[in-house]
């Protein structure tokens, strides 16, 4: 009915602006309720270095902080080992926490306990992603872009220097769609499907068949086509192919390639259990998720409890966590021992290691199984990302106040009211424009 009103009173034509104050506001409202758009950046957990970002060091946080000093308009989020990076709307890139090894691009190689602008990057990045002491950026035409810790050839510019700004990536000079860090290896996915790898290789975690570090881009074997998400471990690597199916290789102490086998995997082998319907994958030091249809699916070591089943005991192959506990997930991440889950109602499931309250529940106590943590008032949690150094970070959504929405419904059905009284023609106003204006 109420969009029926709408309709008629544009046509009243004697009153355009009528119309046009109502469909703003109806405009306002859908938008409001279904916006995705992240207008800040909350950080938790572990803060030896500032990585939390909020102006101090040292002292651990264990509720997410909003970090207010990048404003609004951000894009997306990564968190390294002790650093932690923002990507802004417009294409900015923000750096804070530990820089000794070059990782924040600021070109100084200090620590920064709140945000700083990466060198020569201000514009045109899509997507970023941090390893332990290393980070990589995507820009809009394709290119890879590499800064930080460069000991095993994880900047991928055929050198081992340390790189204390932004360098471009030998090869990935276009056609890069996604990116993902892990402790110091990287991997970049090509628009024809193809999957790249760079880094140290000690446990085959490139996937090129061998155990030397590759200080430029080599294709990663039996994936050059088909892939559609990505994700690296500490020395371990996972890739979704587009029939949904889970491949992995690299290191297997715990399990954590899901293959039924701790055997260390130096191409990649089908993740068992995982062969249709997932969609996203997350990896951790020994532990892995993938995101099934709105599910969860874990692997791996399971000393702090991060496979979320209760126990303590590692799995090799892929187990679902419980629906009753997870379901309507959208996004997944892990870090060292810890796993995280966004609902699609925009809070996060956590569980696993809390030992410096990177669970975001306020304490440190460890949690076998997902426990519910709600964003910081007035928000809704958009995205989430963890890395290996017990810290996490997501963006959040305005929310409106509930009150404020109703009282916006009711000034608009008001107008509306008197709109159509307006045009009906009654003693006061004399006739109106339409002869059929009786709303239904």
């Amino acid at each position: 009915m109420f969009e029926k009103t709408i309709v008629r009173v544009m046509k009243w034509h004697s009153f355009p602006w009528v119309s046009l104050v109502i469909m703003a506001a109806f405009a306002g409202i859908v938008a409001d309720r279904q916006s995705a758009r992240a207008d800040a950046v909350a950080v938790w957990g572990r803060n030896a270095y500032g990585q939390v970002g909020d102006g101090t060091t040292g002292t651990w946080r264990p509720t997410p902080v909003v970090i207010s000093s990048l404003g609004y308009d951000l894009a997306s989020i990564s968190a390294g080992g002790e650093h932690t990076l923002a990507l802004k709307s417009n294409g900015s890139l923000w750096a804070w926490g530990l820089g000794g090894d070059g990782q924040l691009g600021d070109g100084t190689g200090s620590n920064k306990n709140t945000p700083v602008a990466v060198s020569g990057l201000t514009s045109g990045v899509v997507a970023v992603a941090a390893g332990k002491d290393h980070s990589i950026a995507l820009k809009s035409d394709g290119s890879v872009w590499a800064w930080g810790d460069n000991f095993n050839g994880q900047i991928g510019d055929g050198t081992s220097a340390y790189r204390g700004t932004p360098v471009a990536v030998n090869i990935l000079t276009s056609g890069v769609t996604a990116i993902a860090a892990g402790d110091s290896h990287n991997l970049a996915l090509k628009s024809d499907g193809s999957l790249w790898a760079w880094g140290a290789d000690a446990e085959c975690q490139l996937g090129n068949g061998g155990t030397h570090d590759c200080y430029t881009p080599v294709a990663v074997k039996n994936l050059t086509s088909g892939v559609i998400a990505i994700a690296a471990g500490w020395s371990h690597s996972l890739a979704v192919k587009s029939d949904g199916s889970v491949w992995a290789w690299g290191w297997s102490s715990d399990g954590q390639i899901g293959d039924g086998s701790t055997a260390t995997r130096p191409t990649p082998v089908a993740v068992s259990g995982l062969t249709s319907g997932v969609t996203a994958v997350a990896a951790a030091f020994r532990h892995s998720l993938a995101l099934r249809n709105g599910t969860v699916w874990a692997w791996g070591y399971n000393r702090y409890g991060q496979l979320g089943d209760g126990t303590t005991v590692s799995c090799l192959v892929p187990e679902e966590i419980d629906p009753a506990d997870l379901t309507d997930i959208t996004a997944i991440a892990a870090d060292w021992g810890s796993s995280y889950a966004l609902s699609r109602d925009g809070s996060l499931w956590v569980w696993g290691d809390n030992s410096y309250g990177e669970l975001g529940l306020g304490n440190a106590t460890s949690h076998l199984t997902p426990t519910h943590l709600l964003p910081p008032v007035g928000y809704r949690f958009t995205s989430i990302d963890a890395g290996s150094g017990k810290h996490a970070v997501a963006t959040l959504a305005a929310v409106p106040e509930p009150g404020s929405l109703a009282l916006l419904s009711a000034a608009v059905a008001a107008l509306a009211a008197w709109a159509w009284q307006r045009n009906r023609g009654d003693s006061n106003h004399g006739p109106g424009p339409l002869a059929n204006s009786t709303p239904s």
